[in-house]
């Protein structure tokens, strides 16, 4: 799994651009989830994001991903699960403190971000996670933001 997460880093420039049409798909689509409701929606959808994020960039599920703002080095897998930058104990080889065989993620995170065009996102603050949301889908939280007029009227 982490091969494939290293992977991911390395062609984050190609990840950002993927994101970006998913990201479009996701919005012309938001309607539709609108009218048949985003409660009925949200389990398909967050198996098939669990499938394809947790396989390409070993995704935890957070329900507020920042991929995009980290160098699509998903912050959750750091052991801290720090989501605005390192902890300060990384080695001097680039390594974790607490896994010293895993690269700090946040250095992944870097190097990731500079093979973005959208990579100085790195440096906006991050929120807390919301544990409340731990298994539910960012697509389907993305379609709620950005098609919100007639949430409340769906069947």
């Amino acid at each position: 799994m982490r091969a494939l997460r290293h992977w991911s880093v390395r062609h984050a420039g190609a990840m950002e651009r993927a994101w970006e049409l998913l990201e479009r798909l996701l919005v012309a689509v938001a309607p539709l989830a609108r009218r048949i409701g985003y409660a009925r929606v949200e389990r398909p959808v967050a198996a098939v994001e669990s499938v394809l994020k947790g396989l390409l960039f070993d995704c935890r599920m957070c329900g507020q991903c920042a991929l995009s703002s980290t160098g699509m080095s998903c912050p959750m897998n750091c052991p801290k699960t720090l989501r605005n930058g390192p902890c300060g104990g990384i080695r001097a080889n680039g390594h974790c403190e607490v896994l010293p065989d895993m690269p700090c993620v946040w250095e992944k995170a870097w190097e990731g971000s500079a093979r973005m065009r959208g990579g100085a996102a790195l440096h906006v603050v991050q929120f807390a996670v919301d544990h409340r949301r731990l298994g539910r889908s960012s697509w389907v939280a993305l379609m709620r933001e950005r098609c919100p007029e007639a949430e409340g009227k769906s069947r």
